[in-house]
């Protein structure tokens, strides 16, 4: 359990797994701000949250691919509810298509989410981890990151990206009590992929060895894992939660 004093960023936390990893974190102790991107929907998000007992919550709305404004958010959230301790980078986004018909459009604006905005939201933390020697900071990556997808040359690329990115700076952050890893989801039922026809949607079931789909609640739970003070000794890790759909 984590001290109340200690404050986690979770970008993305108001959609379907972002959600779930701030109500694990929540749960487990710690002040959870979650990021967003839509305003009202992130009003009414928290006002459910703390109707179901989670008052240990806040908001920041900040555009994470503008360098500037993160350094700034991470300020923000620091001044008003004390050092970030747990950086969890959620957000994302996908514009799909073949690479011969791909827009540079559509190629710029998920590495600018998905890859930018890690670089952004760790580069706003990681001085004060290093000042505090003590810091996690765990990006949320995705199986088509490990084996890349048909059609998502942008989003494979931005994915796989964060693990480079996490494997590097845990080498440099490693001895000033600060770890950096990877999670990478397979499919999780969340309201996305619920959407999809039925008949599509068992289809991709039937490829998954434990022949389900994964919960938001088991990332949050390995999301809680990570952030404990007693992981210290697991850094630089890729940890695949997909029902065994990819092994690599």
């Amino acid at each position: 359990m984590a001290s109340q004093s200690q404050v986690a960023w979770v970008t993305g936390g108001t959609g379907g797994i972002g959600t779930a990893i701030c109500r694990s974190l929540a749960a487990a102790g710690y002040f959870v701000v979650a990021g967003y991107r839509n305003p009202e929907k992130a009003k009414t998000w928290l006002e459910s949250q703390r109707a179901d007992g989670f008052d240990n919550m806040a908001l920041s709305g900040v555009n994470l691919s503008d360098y500037h404004a993160c350094i700034d958010a991470a300020r923000e959230i620091t001044e008003t509810h004390g050092p970030i301790s747990v950086l969890v980078n959620c957000a994302g986004i996908t514009r799909d298509g073949t690479m011969k018909k791909m827009s540079y459009e559509q190629w710029d604006e998920v590495i600018d989410t998905n890859l930018n905005s890690v670089f952004n939201t760790c580069r706003s933390v990681v001085n004060a981890m290093l000042e505090q020697e003590y810091g996690r900071i765990i990006n949320i990556s995705s199986i088509n990151g490990r084996k890349g997808q048909f059609g998502q040359v942008n989003y494979a690329a931005a994915k796989a990206g964060m693990h480079g990115l996490t494997m590097s700076l845990a080498q440099e952050t490693a001895t000033k009590g600060i770890t950096v890893n990877t999670i990478s989801p397979g499919y999780i039922a969340t309201d996305m992929i619920m959407a999809i026809p039925e008949k599509v949607r068992e289809a991709i079931r039937e490829t998954i060895p434990v022949k389900r789909y994964g919960t938001p609640e088991e990332i949050g739970r390995l999301v809680v894992f990570l952030a404990d003070k007693e992981s210290g000794f697991i850094t630089g890790a890729n940890i695949d939660i997909n029902g065994g759909q990819f092994m690599g």
